[in-house]
């Protein structure tokens, strides 16, 4: 029997089943299945860094990509997914460690090194550069404008409209790490305003709205409050909603959802439901169907909860 439509599947590969295959062989210690899928990825390089990316994250406790390169050292793919995996174990001593507490340094520095070494051995490839710009935020203090930005200069000579390499370095530039507000909001906008029609750049300025809302939430929650206001509503979010929508979406001659879009439509989605735009939102939920990330419907409340009310709410009931 066919589940109910309202209720999300929270899969984590996002619908890419080659994805989720190659996953699989990670928990059985297979690195096989890892090559096999990043030499099918080939140079579509936002794909790539999506399976790359969600494959570190399941590789962070587990020896697999070692093992990888181990049995073929000094391959390029394998060197790539060390690097992001390497990333990936830095964030995770930093979320144990808490809000605050330094990332030691040698730890932020392996991610670097693998960074820099998985960029010398596939150097048209954009992913080790996303990777090194994530690693950076794990300093203290940051790094220095002009190595961020000959960082940045890699990512956008190899990918100019990578959503991926954009959002890190909208997380860099946020309050929450070594930026401000404004600084997040100018670089979210100027990228928008240079994407082409149909490219999803314009969503960045939903993913600034998101980082916002957490540091404003977080600073209330420690001076004993917990919300922040009319934040999704107000007349500039709501018009930033619709020029994302039409600038992305509005033209598009078909509503086939690309596993890579499925975490930036839900960020879109969120957004359309909050700021109103029920039109909006009708027309995206029915796009995603099922195909739901927690993020950002964690940060206001039960995703699930949430998912279910407002497709009810837009009349989606199945």
């Amino acid at each position: 029997m066919a589940r109910d439509r309202s209720t999300p599947d929270f899969d984590p590969d996002c619908g890419d089943l080659l994805l989720t295959s190659a996953r699989h062989d990670i928990v059985i210690g297979r690195w096989q299945g890892l090559r096999d899928l990043l030499r099918e990825t080939g140079a579509h390089w936002a794909q790539r860094g999506h399976r790359i990316r969600l494959l570190a994250q399941a590789c962070a406790d587990r020896s697999t990509v070692e093992s990888w390169l181990a049995a073929e050292p000094g391959g390029g793919d394998a060197l790539v997914l060390r690097a992001a995996t390497e990333t990936a174990r830095a964030f995770q001593v930093a979320i144990a460690a808490g809000r605050g507490v330094p990332v030691p340094q040698d730890r932020v520095d392996a991610a670097v090194l693998a960074c820099l070494r998985a960029a010398e051995a596939c150097p048209d490839d954009p992913t080790p550069w996303i990777s090194l710009i994530s690693a950076a935020r794990l300093y203290p203090s940051g790094v220095r404008r002009r190595d961020l930005g000959r960082w940045w200069d890699e990512v956008h000579r190899r990918d100019p409209y990578s959503v991926e390499g954009h959002l890190q370095v909208l997380h860099y530039y946020s309050a929450r790490w070594h930026g401000t507000h404004g600084l997040m909001y100018d670089f979210a906008r100027e990228a928008a305003g240079v994407a082409p029609p149909g490219c999803a750049l314009p969503v960045l300025v939903q993913y600034a709205r998101v980082e916002e809302f957490r540091y404003v939430r977080d600073a209330a929650k420690g001076q004993g409050g917990g919300g922040s206001g009319a934040h999704w509503d107000h007349d500039a979010a709501v018009s930033d909603v619709r020029r994302t929508w039409e600038r992305w979406i509005g033209g598009r001659p078909d509503t086939v959802v690309a596993p890579v879009e499925v975490r930036d439509l839900n960020h879109l989605v969120h957004a359309a439901c909050l700021a109103g735009l029920t039109d909006v939102a009708a027309a995206l939920m029915r796009m995603l169907g099922r195909r739901a990330t927690r993020t950002p419907w964690s940060y206001t409340g039960d995703p699930v909860r949430q998912w279910v009310r407002w497709r009810r709410e837009l009349g989606l009931r199945r």
